[in-house]
């Protein structure tokens, strides 16, 4: 496999990314055109950044973050349940991994763990947090493999058809 996990201009390559998060996760296009909007706002923010991963010069995979900020609409939308479970702080000094995809084909080959690791090995903050459907599943099997652990579960995103639970870890992380 020529495998190659680099710096990825993520707004260059929204729809090639995008069309690996719609093959993993089942997105329609009315979803992927809102994601696509939603992914260049991210990317203006200060810290953002994306990995890709590609084979054949295809990608495969991305994943992109940026350190936490309060005022974030994710971070309104969690912090009551952290807080009901007194982990608010790890909404602060936090890097947010806000999306990791790997193309059903590629999955099972370590990508997604070399993506996430590789963009945490470069964050300045001490911890880690992301959000993930809260269903046991192969992502949440290798969050926790790399150290994260739920900091509220049952969490409900406006428009979400399904609960995810919000998991976080201290940096760097571990079993890599």
């Amino acid at each position: 496999m020529d495998l190659v996990i680099g710096p990825l201009d993520l707004p260059a390559h929204v729809d090639e990314a995008l069309a690996v998060q719609a093959a993993a996760f089942g997105l329609g296009p009315d979803e992927v055109a809102v994601r696509r909007q939603i992914v260049l706002r991210h990317m203006t923010y200060p810290g953002a950044r994306a990995l890709g991963a590609t084979v054949g010069g295809d990608l495969v995979g991305f994943v992109y973050g940026m350190p936490n900020d309060r005022a974030h609409w994710w971070s309104t939308v969690v912090e009551p349940y952290l807080r009901a479970q007194d982990h608010e702080e790890w909404l602060d000094d936090s890097f947010v991994i806000t999306e990791l995809h790997v193309h059903p084909h590629h999955q099972n080959r370590g990508i997604g763990r070399t993506l996430i690791t590789t963009i945490t090995d470069s964050a300045t903050e001490p911890r880690s947090i992301l959000s993930a459907i809260d269903t046991e599943s192969p992502a949440r099997a290798l969050y926790r493999s790399l150290g994260y652990r739920d900091l509220a579960r049952q969490v409900v995103f406006p428009s979400a058809a399904k609960p995810y639970a919000v998991m976080g870890a201290p940096l760097p992380l571990r079993g890599r």
